[in-house]
């Protein structure tokens, strides 16, 4: 069967026609969930459909599965995907572990784990922070000892996401102490199902467990799930963190926000006051300034150039503008903004708490606004560490 090209056709036509399968076949009850985290199981359906049509992995190769996309064409994926309220799929697998496995995985590994992820047989997560080793990363504990052709993995990971519903795990684990802490980190692919793992979920504000804690009390690990060389893990670890870091800033999150207040705000009368339009005028053109700020970016994707650290202001503008509408949301809602349930706005409902507690996390996870400001401090302002 002759694969199709993406790359060789223009933006508008390639646009054009993942909208159009998009809006088919994506199922209208799953559109702008609510939870920005489902289960697998609540989104499966949509997770096969994407994979029966080829379209579930966007930038694995096309004898991978996957579609082959360019990263224009990778942007206007993600674009569409957003515009179209289609919902967020568990994408560890497809996000993080595919590329991590394409670019330093053996032939064995990508034969055994890319087409189960490919079926939904593997639902991955991703094992990085620890208790106190979080923004510190390269300061994790959790340990590797090697007994013959396995490890023996102890310790814990939190802020897991969806370790409640992967049933793999891609571990980042100390397998040599070292002077400099970045050295001695591996990869490891470890197998949840294993005796001694165990996973407990923590609810976030919304109630959700859209987190979890996980612990490893003497869990036996084959060699041959190590990727790439052992004790050279924190480059791997870099590459993965990296991979996604354009489309943390992408301005999805706040335009979709600053549409439900702009309804909300209709519905109330909030443009009556003279302060209120002045205060949305604002958003408006901060949204606007996000969306060209990021478009800067993907251009110099789409020349084919790299992205330099620069990008991490994109993370801190998308996220505190996300913040700072969905707060002028409860204001206009007034002490009906205390109720988690939807507010009438005309012909929709607009889930205003919902989307101020949403606001919070993106600050936080990729990589916490504190840390994208000292990368800018020192990486492009050149400022002492």
């Amino acid at each position: 069967m002759m694969q199709q090209d993406w790359n060789a056709l223009p933006d508008d036509e390639f646009r054009r026609i993942f909208r159009d399968w998009v809006d088919e076949n994506c199922p209208q009850h799953l559109r702008f969930m609510r939870k920005q985290r489902p289960l697998f199981d609540e989104v499966a359906e949509w997770y096969h459909a994407l994979a029966r049509k080829g379209w579930l992995s966007p930038v694995w190769p096309q004898e991978w599965g996957g579609m082959g996309l360019n990263p224009a064409k990778h942007i206007i994926y993600v674009e569409e995907w957003a515009r179209l309220g289609c919902p967020r799929i568990p994408d560890h697998g497809i996000g993080l572990v595919g590329p991590l496995l394409l670019r330093y995985g053996t032939e064995e590994q990508k034969a055994h784990y890319l087409p189960k992820i490919l079926t939904g047989e593997h639902v991955w997560c991703q094992g990085y922070s620890e208790p106190g080793s979080g923004s510190d990363l390269a300061s994790l504990r959790t340990s590797a000892v090697r007994e013959g052709d396995e490890f023996i993995v102890n310790g814990q990971k939190i802020w897991t996401t969806l370790a409640h519903c992967a049933n793999w795990i891609f571990l980042l684990v100390r397998t040599t102490k070292s002077e400099k802490k970045q050295n001695g980190i591996t990869v490891l692919l470890v197998d949840m199902t294993s005796p001694g793992v165990v996973v407990r979920p923590i609810p976030n504000l919304r109630e959700e467990a859209d987190f979890c804690e996980v612990f490893f009390d003497n869990v036996r690990v084959p060699v041959k799930n190590v990727v790439g060389a052992i004790d050279q893990g924190w480059t791997l670890a870099k590459a993965v963190l990296g991979h996604e870091r354009i489309f943390l800033g992408a301005p999805s999150r706040p335009d979709y926000a600053l549409a439900r207040l702009e309804k909300l705000a209709e519905a109330r009368g909030a443009f009556n006051d003279p302060a209120f339009r002045s205060r949305f005028a604002k958003l408006r053109l901060d949204l606007y300034d996000l969306s060209s700020a990021f478009e800067r970016f993907a251009r110099e994707l789409r020349k084919g150039g790299d992205l330099s650290a620069d990008v991490s202001v994109l993370k801190l503008f998308t996220t505190e503008l996300y913040q700072r509408i969905t707060e002028e949301m409860l204001d206009v809602a007034g002490e009906e903004a205390r109720f988690a349930d939807d507010l009438p706005a005309g012909a929709i409902d607009i889930d205003a708490m919902n989307l101020f507690l949403d606001a919070r996390a993106p600050a936080i996870f990729g990589g916490s606004n504190e840390i994208q400001r000292n990368i800018l401090a020192k990486a492009v302002l050149g400022l002492p560490g």
